[in-house]
């Protein structure tokens, strides 16, 4: 049998628009998809209708395939001459184990490519009017782990050395080490008064932007809320955000998602009557809902939309579960009384 194909696509940080022509091309001609938590739920839209789709997210404690099995799928599928892509959000190869899935697959002798994506570490902070350089504050930055591999007996980041090595620090993942992080960074010499961007949900509908202080930051008592996923800035170019926040300003954007249309229930049967809105409407897969910004947005979006009879307008994830293929809830409008 002819070996299959692989592809490593880097989905982008969450703005489906931000998704590469290349990966767009791989994933339209896919026969399996393994995708990630954090890519855009309506890029699958962009597979065929008959491909396979398979989730393989990761939460700090809940893993939905380990890593090894996720490896060893891509390979399973491929051997059975399929073209595959392991959709990740970002770049499948800053913090997104691409690099592990790559040896996996070269091991085993499995033709591969990799489709570079939008580093979250970059886009990120741009949604927010941030720059991570600028000739008046800032001519280097770092992005570094906030998560280190708990097999480890010592850290792998040198926090001590990077306090004062770079001008701005960017922070992927490890929303739960950031106070004993800054607390570090302080201790080493950066000043507590160094201003810091928590970016949570970046460059999507459900974007939100906090801003502190690193003494703040590493401040245990602070009511801060630390939440992933979370993008945190450190240094002096979190400054020109009141003066750059430009996605911030764009009220009521919309991304053109899942269409026009969203099947309603209607309350006196059974039946399901269709409408059209204003706004579109996305998918969220299968995952705890707090853990999807799809239900995020969909309120959001919903709140200038139309609705049928004056009733408010509410979100219900739907179950539309096929086994072996596509796992997801949809997110429809349901009437309800105000």
């Amino acid at each position: 049998m002819r070996v299959g194909h692989v592809w490593l696509v880097g989905a982008g940080p969450g703005d489906p628009g931000l998704m590469t022509v290349r990966g767009l091309e791989a994933l339209r001609g896919a026969d399996v998809v393994v995708y990630d938590r954090l890519i855009n739920p309506t890029l699958l839209n962009e597979a065929p209708a008959e491909a396979i789709r398979i989730y393989a997210g990761k939460l700090t404690e809940s893993h939905g395939l380990p890593q090894e099995d996720i490896n060893a799928l891509l390979i399973a599928h491929a051997r059975r001459g399929r073209s595959v892509v392991r959709l990740k959000g970002g770049d499948p190869f800053v913090f997104g184990r691409g690099g592990e899935e790559a040896e996996a697959l070269a091991a085993s002798a499995i033709p591969f490519e990799v489709v570079p994506g939008v580093s979250a570490a970059v886009a990120v902070p741009a949604y927010a009017g941030i720059p991570l350089t600028h000739r008046r504050l800032a001519s280097s930055f770092a992005v570094v782990t906030g998560h280190e591999d708990a097999t480890r007996r010592a850290p792998h980041v040198d926090w001590s050395r990077l306090a004062t090595a770079v001008d701005t620090l960017v922070i992927l993942m490890g929303a739960r080490s950031l106070p004993r992080i800054a607390a570090t960074l302080v201790s080493c010499g950066r000043a507590p008064s160094t201003p810091v961007a928590l970016i949570r949900w970046g460059t999507t509908e459900a974007q939100e932007t906090m801003t502190c202080t690193l003494g703040d930051l590493a401040d245990p008592q602070a009511a801060l809320d630390l939440r992933p996923p979370l993008v945190t800035v450190i240094g002096d170019v979190v400054s020109l955000r009141d003066q750059l926040r430009w996605f911030d300003e764009e009220a009521g954007r919309t991304f053109d998602l899942a269409g026009p249309e969203v099947a309603l229930p209607s309350p006196d049967a059974n039946e399901t009557e269709t409408i059209e809105l204003d706004v579109a409407v996305v998918a969220a897969t299968d995952v705890p809902e707090e853990d999807r910004f799809a239900v995020a947005v969909v309120r959001r979006l919903c709140e200038s939309a139309r609705t049928r009879d004056g009733a408010a307008a509410v979100v219900e994830p739907v179950s539309s579960d096929v086994p072996g293929r596509d796992l997801r809830h949809a997110c429809h409008l349901s009437s309800a009384e105000g």
